[in-house]
């Protein structure tokens, strides 16, 4: 597929793209937005894509660019190999849009499977994670909303990013439910919080209001009152996990702010089973809860371990939760 003029692209372009490819890159991120795909990583990894094709005068979008430019990529990525998803994603859009030469990137640079096995958090590491994260000396405002950041994913099951792009008009404490607008395909769903739940959302919206005035836009923020960053997500669970002395394996499974997701899935499965709830029959409503688009999705959360249910039965066992029961009834 050859870009449409030669050279570089001379329109100024939406999301700083100045290659041959630049409006096609611009039209393809918007699609993906319009399909409710709007992480920053993305657009990150085409901007690289791009400046390659810009530094080397390319203008069509065949092998010898993309493989020259993942290639290159590769020597900083390391194993990590997500990204190439991205430029995959891109030539089978060229392609749908009547570009029938436009390269795929072929499967041989997938990286080798390996078998999800999220880290089953036990009770007593809940207990200390929390304890620690109200005991959090940070000088930004996660000293006030990291417990209310984690509490979210714990009790509503909610993901990382769903966490972060919450709008804070889209918090309502006296009506005591949130909703999470266009999230994952495009979709959004209200979902019902405790009282407990609603007085910690509370203080934590009272302590930013007071720093950030009422114009804040998603309910929880970095320091210059922007939303928070996946990686800064990462950073801070990090500091309260070692904050609270938890142990980390050597190897092997380490734990994750998404493993509070994984939490709240088996903790309802579970609930489910000792009260002899017929969990088949809950599944559907489990999927809608928690923004599933299938609920062959949700039987992710059940095969992800094969003895899961034996594990989790056992370390639930330890004793209960400094915080309410996870929030799907």
């Amino acid at each position: 597929m050859r870009a449409a003029g030669a050279g570089r692209c001379t329109a100024v372009s939406a999301h700083g793209f100045t290659s041959a490819f630049a409006t096609r890159l611009d039209e393809y991120v918007e699609f993906k937005r319009s399909m409710g795909f709007q992480g920053g990583s993305r657009i990150w990894y085409l901007r690289s894509f791009d400046a390659y094709c810009a530094e080397h005068t390319l203008a069509v979008f065949d092998r010898d660019t993309v493989e020259g430019w993942v290639t290159a990529q590769l020597a900083t990525s390391g194993r990590y190999r997500s990204w190439m998803s991205y430029i995959r994603d891109f030539g089978r859009w060229l392609r749908a849009r009547g570009h029938a030469d436009a390269y795929v990137l072929s499967d041989k640079w997938r990286a080798p499977v390996v078998s999800a096995c999220p880290y089953l958090l036990t009770t007593r590491e809940i207990e200390a994670f929390f304890a620690a994260a109200a005991r959090l000396d940070a000088t930004s405002p996660w000293r006030w909303q990291a417990v209310a950041f984690f509490m979210l994913m714990h009790s509503c099951g909610i993901r990382t990013c769903e966490a972060r792009g919450l709008l804070a008009g889209r918090v309502d404490l006296p009506g005591r439910h949130v909703d999470v607008m266009w999230s994952k395909g495009n979709r959004s769903r209200r979902l019902p919080i405790t009282g407990d739940v609603a007085e910690i959302l509370a203080a934590c919206d009272a302590a930013s209001m007071a720093r950030f005035g009422p114009s804040r836009r998603t309910f929880f923020v970095s320091s210059t009152g922007n939303p928070v960053t996946a990686a800064t997500v990462g950073v801070i669970f990090n500091r309260i996990w070692n904050r609270a002395g938890l142990p980390r394996q050597a190897g092997g499974k380490r734990p994750r702010p998404y493993d509070f997701r994984h939490h709240f899935a088996y903790a309802n499965i579970e609930r489910w089973m000792t009260q002899g709830i017929d969990v088949a029959a809950m599944l559907p409503y489990l999927s809608t809860y928690m923004g599933h688009a299938t609920v062959e999705s949700t039987y992710y959360y059940i095969h992800t371990s094969p003895d899961f249910m034996e594990a989790y039965a056992h370390i639930t066992a330890e004793g209960g939760s400094p915080l309410p029961e996870v929030g799907f009834a």
